[in-house]
């Protein structure tokens, strides 16, 4: 960790892989789904998830790939105008598609100016050899990471949220990656229904034995229009909605766990207030990092203090 903060940033990992420039993420709805959704594994999807919440206005999936890369470079350029991108296939399951098609949105991606790779965000449980056999390939001329949404280590909690494949789905596809050479992190979501603080500190030991490269981090919110939200306004008492001070001890509890090489990408996830049941913070995500860094040497704590690479 080659870092004044308390933490292993991803901007770091960027910033060795891109030496001589910046380069920003655009994100892109490629217009895939998923398999919890289209009834292959589950119906409805995730209890908590309603992917309009998360979405960039841009991000259209009834616009081309190639007009979304480019708004989003128009939006970016205007402040940044040396800046690189990334493509980021963001939404749903983005390896969850006939593979020609899949192929062929990521290489209109590729072929775009100024795009110098991929980020892909899947489910451990969709993909498939031949896509890792591709952007093994690719990784030979372009970045290539890609994003698994683990979202717990907990099986118990993976059920009951509705996310129709297990733990050892996201070890055996990570594990798989790896061999291929291919970089890749994960997400999490803390505070999940049948969750509790021994298990979220639990999943830092279990990901830290993984041959990841970075983790995202965030707190669960209570988002309309999901399933999680009618069970809510039924039943506040569910879940435990972290107050800021809380989620701030807890992440910093966390990470204390990581191992100290893999990269933090995030912490807090904003959702638009149209959205948004709870918790309301009205915190965006620089202002939640500038007070865990703070808090986080206020109490000498710092990322792998309580790792113990045998555990």
């Amino acid at each position: 960790m080659i870092s004044e903060n308390p933490f292993y940033d991803f901007s770091e990992y960027l910033k060795c892989k891109f030496p001589d420039f910046k380069v920003q993420k655009i994100s892109v709805n490629a217009g895939f789904t998923c398999p919890n959704r289209d009834g292959s594994k589950g119906v409805g999807g995730c209890i908590y998830c309603n992917n309009a919440s998360f979405t960039p206005g841009y991000c259209d999936q009834y616009s081309s790939i190639t007009n979304q890369i480019e708004e989003g470079k128009y939006f970016f350029a205007r402040k940044y105008p040396e800046m690189k991108y990334l493509a980021y296939f963001q939404s749903y399951t983005n390896t969850y598609a006939d593979i020609d098609i899949a192929i062929a949105r990521y290489e209109e991606a590729l072929s775009i100016p100024d795009i110098e790779g991929l980020i892909i965000a899947t489910r451990p449980d969709c993909m498939p050899d031949a896509i890792l056999e591709y952007l093994q390939s690719v990784s030979k001329e372009k970045f290539i990471f890609i994003e698994y949404g683990a979202e717990s280590t907990n099986n118990k909690v993976l059920e009951r949220v509705n996310r129709c494949h297990t733990w050892q789905d996201t070890v055996d596809t990570v594990e798989r990656t790896h061999k291929y050479g291919l970089d890749c992190g994960l997400h999490l979501i803390l505070g999940l229904p049948c969750e509790n603080s021994d298990s979220m500190m639990n999943s830092a030991v279990e990901v830290s034995k993984l041959p990841i490269k970075s983790l995202k981090l965030h707190q669960l919110q209570i988002i309309r229009a999901t399933r999680l939200a009618k069970e809510y306004k039924e039943n506040k008492d569910i879940v435990k909605l972290f107050d800021i001070d809380e989620y701030l001890i807890l992440v910093s509890d966390f990470i204390e766990r990581l191992r100290p090489d893999i990269a933090l990408d995030r912490f807090v996830s904003q959702c638009p207030p149209e959205f948004l049941i709870a918790p309301r913070w009205g915190l965006k995500n620089y202002e939640f990092t500038a007070r865990l860094i703070k808090s986080m040497k206020q109490r000498g704590v710092y990322q792998g203090l309580l790792y113990r690479a045998n555990e």
